[in-house]
């Protein structure tokens, strides 16, 4: 049996996990700072970094508790170093590194984008000893995985553990910095992502044609265009210039009346959805078949939307595998898994392990 320590704080979320064998976890404890940013309508770098310096101490030993275990019944510890924002890097690399050094454990650097990826090889720890674990199938190599969150967009082609091939990518937004940017727009609040989804929940995805942008020829992303024609609609339902349209009321089919409407706010989440997962499942469906993967994974943020989950396991023929929400947005458990492959393949990062906040994963 082996354990690593995971610890991510690449953004705003503090998080450390035990994870036994790349698989099981033992702990998993994440402090969301959500509510510190709602009010910026975004991460505030400054803040995030500061209150990962309150955070990460009491939620390392919080994940040690979580597990039972302590830090001689670990073999590794393994900490993300970028991308993500300098000073939360920073805070928890330069934890990692402590914790390490004084334990005299092997120290792996994380690419956090990796560590989405592996977040599909994680199941939690039966709470009853009795209770057998259900493991998911380990993914079948090679796959595709499509790693889409606030600050990335990737299809990357993974054809064995580390062996990663980045096919395409966003040229602009990523598609759940669209999601947060169009919801505000909307007034929906932040995170954006939940929030579309809920009021996309009662609304119609075939009110607006809204654009797709299909680059063809690549398996690259853009979704500023998209995000622009949402503010036009909604600028022109605001009297910039033109008049509101006509909402058609889908309960009894009949016109809104020559009255001004109000924003349909519904239908706009909904269409904007429609064309983004549109966008997404028809580029991992052509590459999937161009280069005949055995599985297709999701990973990030986005990847806990029901709609894309949905139309991606429906357009393909092979197996389509995603983590659970909790699990699709950042935290440790996914970062111990990647170290424990890692750890496995003889890999240890050395005491000068620095942040990398532009890292990538595959060129």
């Amino acid at each position: 049996m082996t354990l690593v320590l995971g610890i991510e704080t690449s953004c705003d979320e503090t998080a450390a996990a035990v994870v036994e064998d790349g698989r099981l976890i033992r702990s998993n404890v994440v402090a969301s700072q959500v509510d510190l940013h709602r009010r910026y309508g975004g991460v505030f770098p400054e803040v995030a970094a500061r209150q990962h310096i309150l955070s990460i101490v009491p939620i390392v030993q919080d994940a040690l508790e979580g597990a039972k275990c302590s830090w001689t019944d670990l073999d590794a510890v393994a900490v993300t170093y970028g991308p993500g924002l300098v000073g939360s890097l920073l805070v928890g690399v330069n934890l990692g590194k402590a914790v390490a050094w004084a334990h005299r454990l092997p120290l792996i650097g994380i690419n956090h984008l990796e560590a989405h990826v592996y977040a599909n090889w994680l199941a939690p720890l039966p709470e009853d000893a009795s209770e057998s674990t259900s493991l998911p199938p380990e993914p079948r190599f090679p796959f595709l995985c499509l790693i889409v969150s606030g600050g990335h967009s990737d299809l990357v082609l993974v054809s064995g553990h580390g062996d990663y091939r980045l096919l395409g990518r966003t040229l602009d937004d990523a598609a759940g910095e669209a999601f947060d940017k169009v919801a505000r727009l909307l007034g929906l609040g932040y995170p954006g992502g939940p929030a579309i989804q809920e009021a996309a929940r009662s609304g119609n995805p075939r009110m607006f044609d809204l654009p797709r942008a299909w680059l063809k020829g690549s398996y690259d992303f853009s979704f500023s265009g998209l995000k622009t024609a949402v503010l036009l609609i909604i600028q022109g339902y605001e009297g910039l210039g033109q008049k509101p349209l006509k909402q058609r009321s889908r309960q009894t089919g009949s016109s809104a009346g020559p009255q001004e409407s109000s924003l349909p706010v519904a239908d706009l989440a909904a269409s904007f959805q429609a064309a983004v997962v549109e966008v997404l499942v028809t580029k991992v469906v052509q590459a999937a078949q161009e280069f005949r993967v055995r599985h297709v994974l999701l990973a990030g943020g986005v990847a806990s939307n029901e709609h894309l989950r949905r139309e991606m396991s429906a357009q393909l023929k092979i197996p389509v595998s995603f983590p659970p929400p909790s699990l699709c947005v950042d935290n440790a458990a996914m970062v111990a898994s990647a170290g424990y492959f890692r750890f496995m393949a003889g890999e240890r990062a050395g005491w000068d392990l620095d942040v990398a906040p532009n890292l990538r994963l595959a060129y």
